[in-house]
């Protein structure tokens, strides 16, 4: 018997069974970054880059995401969330992306978290790919978590 609860006795991956866990508040906060020029920077802050609203189109994206992460991760189980919220914010050298999401559940929603954060992440590069070749995507992690039998975590 495999301690990884994704896999059953015969080491074949399977969806973890929840039906009996009882369904409580959870959230999840993970962040990211982009790291990108100065001048990217200043593009974006004075509202120039190419592709237009850079920052707002990468949230909503990485909300989209969230929403969609059972379709990406193939032994995710399908939420119901109750919040989604990305923010992104300039700062030295780059974008700090940052995702919170909430629901009530049986199961927590820290892939949902980290997939707002990735999406968010591509978004931006994808935005200004034209104009900076040198664009990293890094540091993406959970950096808090609350709900369920494991109770409360920060990084």
């Amino acid at each position: 018997m495999s301690d990884l609860s994704h896999l059953d006795d015969q080491g074949r991956a399977r969806m973890v069974d929840v039906s009996e866990k009882p369904a409580t508040a959870r959230m999840a906060v993970a962040r990211g970054r982009l790291c990108c020029s100065a001048e990217t920077l200043a593009l974006v802050a004075d509202g120039r880059a190419p592709k237009g609203a850079v920052v707002q189109t990468a949230e909503l994206a990485g909300i989209m995401a969230a929403k969609r992460t059972a379709e990406l991760i193939p032994l995710c189980h399908p939420l119901a969330l109750t919040k989604v919220a990305v923010r992104i914010a300039p700062d030295d050298g780059g974008f700090a992306v940052e995702a919170e999401v909430r629901t009530s559940g049986p199961t927590g929603v820290e892939m949902e978290a980290l997939t707002a954060v990735s999406v968010a992440c591509l978004t931006l590069f994808d935005m200004l790919k034209a104009v900076d070749r040198t664009m990293v995507i890094e540091g993406i992690a959970v950096a808090e978590k609350s709900g369920g039998r494991s109770g409360s975590w920060q990084a």
